[in-house]
């Protein structure tokens, strides 16, 4: 079944193509039409981001799929707010890719002469003791969701090329008013909490 905006309430999608059963949508082709359809907010937390391949043998390319999108929106008029965790296991390359995003809200088209789409980053830290730091690979908000306007999102997969190229992953895409509500009240309590910090 593909993603039809207008009618759908909730489907499954899942990567890599090559292994979708016939009428399965591809992961990140829903990403792409769920960014599309928003005309006022995208907030996304996921644990990684980074738009290129990170685990290829023959040498890692970039990979601009999402990152495109995330622009697109903001060219259009919608306000983007991306909350990415942090934690000690993060690539460094993150941060640069990040502040690139954010970079582009000055120079977006405005619309009825003041408003203008923007792209907005803060990093989520989920503080450790010296007793939790013992423990490997704890302590990390391991979200992989995203909200709009009317659609919700969630995922199994990192937000780097890899995971929807060649890493098993499904989706659920949800079109449903309290189901978006209640997503959307996760991403604000995150947003505004003591462990969300600028870039």
């Amino acid at each position: 079944m593909s993603l039809h905006m207008s009618t759908v309430t909730h489907i499954f999608q899942s990567s890599p193509g090559p292994f979708n059963p016939k009428g399965r949508e591809h992961d990140l082709a829903a990403i792409q039409k769920v960014m599309k359809s928003a005309q006022h907010s995208i907030c996304i937390s996921v644990m990684d981001y980074i738009p290129s391949t990170l685990y290829m043998k023959n040498g890692n390319k970039f990979w601009p799929e999402i990152d495109d999108s995330i622009r697109d929106a903001a060219y259009r008029g919608v306000n983007v707010r991306m909350l990415i965790s942090h934690w000690d296991h993060s690539r460094k390359e993150m941060i640069p890719f990040l502040k690139s995003l954010q970079s582009i809200t000055d120079g977006l088209p405005r619309y009825n002469g003041t408003e203008h789409g923007q792209v907005r980053v803060r990093i989520f830290t989920v503080p450790a003791n010296e007793q939790q730091k013992k423990i490997p690979f704890t302590r990390v908000n391991h979200a992989k969701y995203m909200v709009t306007d009317e659609i919700a999102y969630i995922g199994t997969s990192n937000w780097s090329g890899d995971y929807f190229i060649s890493t098993a992953g499904v989706a659920m895409v949800v079109r449903q008013p309290a189901a978006t509500k209640r997503l959307q009240q996760v991403f604000d309590r995150d947003w505004n909490s003591e462990y969300a910090t600028d870039i």
